[in-house]
């Protein structure tokens, strides 16, 4: 079982987009799939087509102690199951605050699945906030999707910090699995200059796929559809695709070292 937790402070970038689309995609090439939503918007629930208005209950009752992931999860129609949800989760941030273990409530929660997935994603709120580090406590590694342009280099230094500190005081495994650049122009000089940056600092954690900006993939999420339930032959449903299939090799090729080692 893989985690991985899917974060950048920037809002914007494609997170919520690359969480769902990458899902359906895993999904895709028989793997098991849990899709947790932990920003209280719940955009990863809907465009997963999980009606959020109605449900009894949410990721934020598992983080309180409520109710397990296993009685929480739904199926979506794309194959994955998700753990849904909505504007309850914003008060998870208050009611934790004073609780022992409260970094590791995610933790605790998905270490009861066993080995019922393949891949865990973790949608996370665009904030380093204590949601957000349950996230990176609970990963083993942590995919940053990001725009090539001017800010995003500055962000990524803060989120790489955060990240040393988890890995220092909570979670000693925890890894950058990949950068992914998203909404990428290639006809964008800065985007070409950024993301060449990119690669020349982080080598061959960026992944090689990249996510173009594209309609079908603004679309879908209106429809409570992945791009690849929407119109599988988009550019940006074909390029989901792309990324399960070198995430599913990185995994093979950590394996195959570990095994080998």
């Amino acid at each position: 079982m893989r985690i991985l937790a899917i974060t950048n402070q920037k809002g914007g970038v494609g997170k919520t987009t690359t969480c769902v689309n990458l899902a359906a995609s895993l999904a895709a090439t028989k793997r098991r799939v849990l899709l947790i939503d932990l920003d209280p918007q719940g955009n990863a629930t809907t465009g997963s087509g999980v009606e959020k208005s109605g449900l009894k209950h949410t990721i934020y009752h598992v983080l309180i102690g409520d109710k397990s992931i296993a009685e929480v999860r739904v199926t979506a129609d794309s194959g994955f199951d998700v753990v849904p949800a909505n504007r309850e989760l914003a008060g998870a941030e208050v009611e934790l605050v004073n609780e022992l273990a409260r970094e590791t409530r995610l933790k605790v929660a998905l270490s009861e699945l066993g080995a019922d997935y393949d891949y865990i994603l973790i949608d996370c709120p665009p904030a380093l906030n204590l949601v957000t580090v349950n996230a990176l406590t609970a990963a083993h590694a942590v995919m940053i999707p990001m725009q090539c342009e001017y800010y995003a280099l500055e962000g990524l230094s803060d989120l790489v910090n955060t990240i040393k500190k988890v890995r220092a005081y909570l979670n000693p495994g925890l890894e950058i699995e990949g950068l992914l650049r998203t909404l990428f122009d290639p006809r964008n000089m800065l985007a070409q200059q950024v993301s060449a940056q990119l690669t020349q600092h982080f080598g061959d954690k960026v992944y090689r796929t990249v996510i173009p900006r594209n309609v079908r993939l603004a679309e879908a999420p209106s429809y409570g559809q992945p791009a690849l339930a929407y119109d599988r032959a988009s550019k940006g449903a074909q390029a989901y695709l792309a990324l399960a299939g070198e995430i599913i090799n990185r995994s093979s090729t950590a394996t195959v070292g570990a095994a080998n080692g």
